[in-house]
């Protein structure tokens, strides 16, 4: 049965739905985020190659590790155990091989387990990371903000400089200026480790601790113990966290005077809306797009940051491990931290660009 309109009368819309336009529009989000997904393995794939024949290029990791310390019979004996005499083509393969069964090796310098070493201390670093992303966000959010509302005047000539500073500064320098400011001068916060060591082993002595301090913490109630620990997490989160914030305090600014200009937003304006209404609720959301898009690279800028940030701290997760190891020339260690960076990079990286796809309307699947 064929149903007409009257004539002279234009079919409504409504009555004629377009299910297959919704089904096409579910389905390229679907392949957008398979195709997203598989990108993964070429870029793990490809970083755990460089990474592996990087480590060869001054030589079997035994003899960089351990020459000088073994007589040329103990090293050729250690050498040819660990299969490292034989081709590198063959290494590799092999290495390949053990890195999909979860076996990324023995540490050289401790005979440890790689995959150990990651489990304990990678809590560690992902805290850091945490403290410092929020650190970030406080302080490029509002103020990204506040400088877009005062465009061109002296307010947003302070925060711009600032914002340059802070981004432009190395990690360790900011890391030391703290550490004397707060800890030598002030004496107002501790500046070093992660918390005092009753604290640590009342949080590693919990049922099923997470490594997080500060969790581990509020799941326990012992809010003794979560101030201990937030006071030494304060200083490391700042001077990592600033490296990120001044970026976002300028893509905030950037993309809020953007909004602000809209027509939309001078309709507001002649209605009387409130500046300040207008930039917290109209300016805001549009604001926080560019910093969703970025922050992949700002992860990776993080995890970077972490190794001086940690070293400078002696905050002992897996930055501070990476650089003991790259000073004792562990490279089956520096090898299997380098992986896991790279993989948390690239599943990172995923997870930002599905979050842009589903709240960017100008992003198409």
């Amino acid at each position: 049965m064929t149903i007409t309109s009257p004539p002279g009368q234009v079919p409504s819309p409504l009555a004629a739905p377009k299910p297959a336009k919704q089904k096409q529009k579910g389905g390229g989000f679907l392949r957008y985020l398979i195709t997203r997904f598989l990108l993964i393995i070429p870029t793990v794939f490809i970083l755990i190659t460089v990474v592996f024949f990087l480590m060869r290029i001054t030589g079997d990791p035994i003899t960089a590790a351990l020459g000088g310390r073994l007589t040329p019979d103990q090293l050729a004996a250690r050498i040819h155990e660990a299969g490292y005499d034989r081709p590198l083509i063959l290494q590799y393969f092999e290495y390949l091989g053990k890195i999909f069964t979860g076996d990324l090796g023995r540490t050289l310098s401790d005979n440890r387990a790689v995959s150990e070493i990651l489990t304990t201390y990678g809590a560690a670093t992902l805290e850091l990371a945490i403290n410092s992303v929020l650190v970030a966000l406080i302080v490029g959010i509002p103020l990204g903000l506040v400088a877009a509302k005062f465009r061109d005047r002296y307010p947003d000539a302070v925060l711009r400089v600032l914002a340059i500073l802070s981004y432009a500064t190395p990690v360790f320098f900011a890391g030391l200026l703290l550490k004397l400011i707060f800890g030598v001068w002030l004496h107002a916060l501790p500046i070093a480790g992660r918390a005092d060591w009753q604290t640590e082993l009342q949080l590693t002595n919990l049922q099923a601790p997470t490594g997080i301090y500060w969790l581990d913490a509020l799941r326990s109630g012992n809010m003794a113990a979560f101030g201990n620990v937030m006071e030494h997490a304060l200083l490391p989160a700042i001077a990592l966290g600033l490296l990120t914030g001044g970026v976002f305090l300028r893509l905030v600014r950037t993309n809020a005077i953007g909004t602000l200009g809209r027509e939309y937003v001078e309709a507001g304006r002649s209605r009387g809306v409130s500046e300040f209404r207008l930039t917290t609720k109209h300016a805001y959301r549009p604001a926080l797009i560019p910093i969703i898009t970025v922050m992949g690279m700002q992860i990776a800028m993080l995890l970077g940051g972490a190794v001086l940030t940690e070293t400078t701290f002696e905050w002992k997760g897996l930055g501070f491990k990476l650089a003991e190891y790259l000073t004792a020339r562990d490279f089956v260690a520096v090898q299997g931290i380098v992986v896991l960076l790279a993989i948390i990079v690239a599943v990172t990286n995923f997870i930002v660009d599905i979050l842009a796809a589903l709240i960017d309307p100008r992003v198409r699947y």
